[in-house]
């Protein structure tokens, strides 16, 4: 079975950079978000009426993903993940009004489903950075963004209350504040360690 690694972190503090990033270094098979792919996003972008179906896409997407790594021999790299889209975008979805109380339901028994089909994370790559940071990279993308700099501190509360149950020794927690975007600086020691924790697993 392979191993599942999801970098984690609020929108724009660079998860698929660093996904990219693995990959090239590890060799590791990479799980992205694809954006400009999936049928709703733009969508979802000027309709609130998409949430739902978007949120149900991503998810569906990620279980997707899930399952192909976990029957494969390689290691995985999601750029968010299901934990991600779950207990980060689609509660803050839920909280700015854009799903209701029962849409909300319906994507939480979704994932309580796929995460009791699978087995969670092996290792969670859990990215912050200064707030200040985040709003500049988030204002010089080039793709579609539902979340905005001002949903930071809500979504890192909600990613916090996740993280909360989630095995300590599962956690890799990483402060990329510092302007690095091909994460030159950290790559070589960060595979060593990665592939330490996952020996051990």
């Amino acid at each position: 079975m392979g191993k599942l690694i999801v970098v984690v972190g609020s929108t724009g503090v660079g998860k698929t950079a660093l996904t990219h990033a693995l990959c090239r270094e590890a060799g590791f098979t990479p799980g992205l978000e694809g954006h400009a792919d999936r049928p709703f996003q733009a969508r979802f972008k000027t309709d609130h009426r998409f949430a739902l179906a978007n949120q149900v896409d991503y998810l569906l997407l990620r279980l997707e993903q899930e399952t192909a790594i976990r029957s494969g021999a390689q290691t995985g790299v999601l750029d968010g993940g299901l934990e991600m889209d779950f207990h980060g975008f689609t509660r803050l979805f839920h909280a700015r009004g854009w799903l209701t109380d029962d849409e909300l339901d319906l994507c939480r028994r979704f994932y309580t489903l796929a995460r009791n089909l699978l087995p969670p994370p092996d290792l969670v790559l859990h990215l912050t950075a200064r707030s200040g940071v985040i709003a500049r990279r988030l204002a010089q993308r080039d793709r579609i963004n539902i979340a905005s700099a001002g949903d930071i501190s809500l979504l890192d509360a909600f990613l916090a209350e996740w993280l909360s149950t989630v095995n300590a020794g599962c956690i890799l927690s990483l402060d990329v504040s510092e302007d690095d975007p091909e994460y030159r600086r950290i790559l070589p020691g960060l595979v060593e360690n990665i592939q330490e924790r996952l020996e051990k697993e």
